[in-house]
């Protein structure tokens, strides 16, 4: 296997070479490390880079492993390279949430997601680039280079987990930690021809802190193929003495689920228009159609049909846009775009009233799945937009051209459903378009199988990107 072949090797095959002693973790550091080093000029995927520290681990993994007289008993990634999204703090590393006077902000902790990462043996490459705070969905944030897609230079990854979803495609490690507050893991996934996963609300802790803005965003995983992500959910899964939401641990795994052969048959709804937004592009709704008749021929009964999402955006935008106010991060070091949204940050009552209004709205959504088990959607309303194609709009007009591409995810943030983004065709520029798999609470392990099904009969296009 060449250099190339290993960097875009799936992580559980990487694991398993691993502790078969095929390949040793100093060489797979060393070599994401070189094409970080290269590539990472062009894409902008990584903020931080943590090579002193990668280093060191993957040279006491590598000794720990020849002492050993059986490898395969190892944590499950032990010795895999992995990214982690620059909101989530890793101790001893910058977190600079986007914002370029944050450079000297060093995490103090890790949180609980990283310290389960780094439990499940993963070695850290470094902090991947994001949308300042996490605000919006592309990654171009001021005084870092804009993360770009490694399909098409000139296009966005999508955000605000760009950098995530750019350094896996690219092969610039092997999979890689997003979060998910409107569709920042699944965006991002979509745009760049990856398997994104946000669960369920209370699946993946935040601890040491409590949630985020009423429980809208969740930690989930970035993966070229649909058992190297359910694997990673169930690193990351599990409860925390403390934490305001929490789920059983998964029975039977989320990789079993992706393993199943074959699943159950299953009432699933469709649809390609959202209102008040209207159609999805025509290469989104291709997919959408596409993926019908293929689930169709599976044996699935598939139906029209589609949440109510009445009223829905102005609620939501409410609680998103104080996100600017919560991140503590004062005015002038935010960008126009996030100076603009915390000059509108409403009252705390008006706050409350958003979050009770979603709430309504939230379970007219998930009534809707008591007729059907899982709703496929496109992922985002058209495709990829290009690197700085919003930045002579007015706030107000970017705004609006957030909410209309990006309308299929957040009504599960709002409420709590599981939902997966997989690769589903090329646009007409040859820029990846994914649909959505949405299920009911909790219900990751179905929408795992049924991704696993589409992914067994249907080839996507491989991308081996090694620079321009």
């Amino acid at each position: 296997m060449n250099q190339l072949d290993f960097a875009f090797t799936s992580a559980l095959e990487q694991a398993r070479l691993v502790r078969t002693l095929q390949v040793s973790p100093i060489e797979l550091v060393n070599l994401y490390l070189e094409r970080i080093d290269r590539l990472n000029p062009q894409l902008g995927s990584y903020f931080t880079v943590t090579a002193e520290q990668a280093l060191a681990l993957a040279k006491a993994q590598t000794e720990q492993l020849a002492g050993l007289n059986q490898p395969q008993e190892l944590p499950p990634f032990f010795g895999v390279p992995i990214g982690i999204k620059d909101l989530t703090p890793v101790a001893g590393v910058p977190c600079t949430y986007g914002a370029r006077p944050m450079l000297g902000n060093i995490s103090a902790y890790d949180e609980a997601v990283v310290m389960r990462i780094k439990a499940a043996g993963f070695i850290i490459l470094g902090k991947t680039a994001t949308s300042q705070i996490g605000s919006l969905p592309y990654t171009e944030p001021p005084g870092f280079p804009p993360a770009r897609n490694p399909w098409n230079l000139d296009y966005s990854p999508g955000g605000s987990s760009g950098g995530s979803a750019a350094a896996v495609a690219a092969g610039l490690c092997a999979i890689a930690q997003g979060s998910d507050g409107g569709g920042s893991i699944r965006g991002p996934a979509s745009s760049c021809g990856l398997v994104g996963i946000k669960p369920s609300r209370g699946r993946v802790s935040w601890a040491p802190v409590g949630d985020y803005l009423s429980g809208i965003s969740a930690n989930g995983p970035l993966a070229r193929n649909v058992a190297d992500a359910a694997a990673l959910l169930d690193v990351m899964s599990g409860y925390i003495a403390g934490d305001p939401y929490w789920l059983p641990d998964p029975n039977p795994s989320f990789l079993e689920a992706a393993s199943q052969k074959s699943g159950k048959k299953l009432r699933i709804a469709f649809s390609t228009t959202l209102a008040p937004v209207g159609e999805a592009s025509g290469a989104c709704q291709q997919a959408v159609l596409d993926t019908v008749k293929l689930l169709e021929n599976l044996g699935h009964d598939v139906e029209p049909g589609c949440p109510d999402f009445t009223g829905f955006i102005e609620p939501f935008t409410v609680i998103w846009q104080s996100g600017a106010a919560a991140s503590g991060i004062p005015g002038p070091a935010l960008e126009p775009m996030n100076r603009w949204l915390l000059e509108r940050t409403l009252s705390a009552g008006e706050y409350l009233r958003a979050v009770n209004h979603i709430q309504v709205i939230s379970r007219r959504i998930v009534g809707f799945f008591d007729k059907f088990d899982v709703l496929v959607l496109p992922t985002y309303m058209h495709s990829p937009i290009r690197i700085g194609e919003w930045a002579g709009l007015s706030c107000e007009e970017t705004l609006n051209r957030i909410i209309n591409w990006i309308a299929p995810c957040p009504p599960f943030n709002a409420s709590g459903q599981p939902a997966i983004s997989i690769p589903a065709s090329l646009d007409e520029n040859g820029l990846p378009v994914g649909i959505q798999i949405v299920g009911r609470p909790a219900a990751e392990a179905t929408i795992i199988a049924l991704a696993a099904q589409i992914e067994a009969a249907k080839s996507f296009p491989v991308l081996d990107f090694n620079g321009c």
